[in-house]
């Protein structure tokens, strides 16, 4: 809710700012250079690209661009470039913009990349330890239930020792589902329902299954669904040792 309301903030901002930027200097637009005024744009195409999107950023890019030709440039008041510096600048003005939301976006999905590898890695570290503990199988069962919904945006997800009887989508060891034969594009579709699941093996033989019910039309990443894999595989070791389920 907080994210939806940030994002509607700042496409709001994108286009109003620019604009209010604009007002603000047509009383000094004959005192000063264009090129000063245009410089001032730069810092709000920088904060809407930082703190929004894509979108935010070349809407405040446009935004800016227009505002500076209405508002500043000769003849006043018309979507009109008299002067050739003027045109010039106008371009400037769209091209830095352009740059700088590109730079921002890729900063963005970096950020996003090391995080979500990072959470990763410390949700397999968390499920080897408890593999790796003294408790039940019960007990590791729900834990690695817990994480699975947690990385897989699911409505919930079961461990059950027994294979279905009827096939049901799967998700394979190298991330990929396979859904009545043919592999499911997770990536934009999410994953298929009712019912999913993830094989437990170890060393060849099958000791059940995690049953996973998905939020329908919700993505989920071939990144994520290796690391579903791979919490699998970390727990299927415990399952050998009968004695210890509680």
């Amino acid at each position: 809710m907080v994210r939806a309301s940030k994002r509607r903030l700042v496409l709001l901002a994108s286009l109003v700012v620019p604009l209010g930027l604009a007002c603000l200097l047509v009383p000094w637009r004959t005192s000063f250079a264009d090129a000063a005024a245009a410089l001032l744009f730069i810092p709000i195409v920088v904060a809407c690209a930082s703190m929004g999107t894509r979108l935010t950023g070349m809407l405040a890019t446009v935004s800016s661009a227009i505002w500076f030709d209405f508002f500043l440039t000769v003849p006043y008041g018309r979507f009109t470039i008299s002067h050739r510096v003027d045109l010039e600048i106008t371009l400037s003005i769209l091209l830095v913009g352009g740059v700088v939301t590109e730079l921002a976006a890729r900063s963005r999905h970096h950020h996003h990349v090391a995080t979500e590898v990072s959470s990763e890695v410390s949700m397999l570290h968390y499920a080897a330890d408890i593999a790796s503990g003294s408790g039940p199988v019960i007990a590791v069962t729900k834990d690695v239930e817990r994480l699975l919904v947690e990385l897989l945006s699911l409505k919930a997800c079961r461990f059950e020792a027994e294979l279905a009887v009827r096939p049901i989508a799967r998700i394979e060891a190298d991330g990929q589902i396979l859904h009545a034969g043919v592999r499911w594009p997770s990536d934009g579709l999410g994953i298929p329902g009712p019912k999913a699941e993830i094989l437990v093996c170890w060393r060849g033989v099958t000791l059940g299954r995690f049953v996973l019910t998905p939020n329908p039309g919700v993505p989920v990443e071939l990144q994520r669904r290796k690391t579903a894999v791979a919490l699998v595989e970390v727990m299927a070791p415990t399952l050998l040792d009968l004695s210890r389920v509680a």
